[in-house]
């Protein structure tokens, strides 16, 4: 099966191993030398409509996709694939008098 990157990204990424829906392939890592493909990478979700930065990437290499079909792209990963659920942030007490 031949796919264009545009028709990639229009595919969402599900792990095998938990069930779990990662996100759309947003990126791709190329090396330019021989001219491979050395992984697809998911964008982190943006926080707070992007005020608060954004989670971490997801990179999913291509040792561990199993399977590219019409709607999703398989991939067998690990933790590592998860993305970050806890804000890397802390915010105190804001309404908190200064003493």
């Amino acid at each position: 099966m031949i796919c264009s990157f545009s028709a990639l990204r229009s595919k969402e990424v599900v792990n095998v191993r938990t069930g779990e829906k990662i996100g759309y392939a947003d990126d791709i890592e190329l090396d330019t030398e021989q001219g491979r493909v050395l992984s697809l990478v998911i964008y982190g979700r943006s926080r707070a409509l992007g005020l608060m930065g954004r989670d971490e990437d997801v990179v999913i290499k291509c040792s561990e996709i199993r399977l590219i079909g019409e709607d999703t792209i398989l991939v067998e990963a690990g933790d590592a694939a998860k993305p970050s659920k806890e804000p890397e942030y802390k915010v105190d007490n804001l309404l908190k008098k200064a003493r």
